[in-house]
């Protein structure tokens, strides 16, 4: 399901329109943002957790020469499901 879909989908549950369904869609979108820049952690009970994880640097190579590179560190998001959706699915 692409974003399109979930709004598609959001506007037929909620009986409203597509541009009101895909504001709504976008607000979750930004909240989720907005807490994980804040709190480093979005938990939605029943569905599951968003947080932030840190990644180390390390070296890695490039495919096409064969020679090592240096990976440096980053962050990104981690998603954990809870036992609601584990359940469902």
């Amino acid at each position: 399901m692409n974003k399109a879909q979930l709004t598609e989908a959001v506007s037929k549950a909620l009986g409203s329109s597509k541009a009101e369904a895909e504001r709504s869609v976008n607000a979750v979108f930004a909240s989720i943002n907005k807490g994980l820049k804040k709190d480093k952690s979005v938990q939605i009970i029943g569905f599951g957790s968003f947080t932030v994880k840190k990644r180390k640097a390390r070296m890695g190579r490039n495919p096409q020469t064969g020679a090592k590179i240096r990976i440096a560190a980053s962050r990104t998001v981690g998603f954990k499901p809870g036992k609601a959706l584990k359940k469902s699915i």
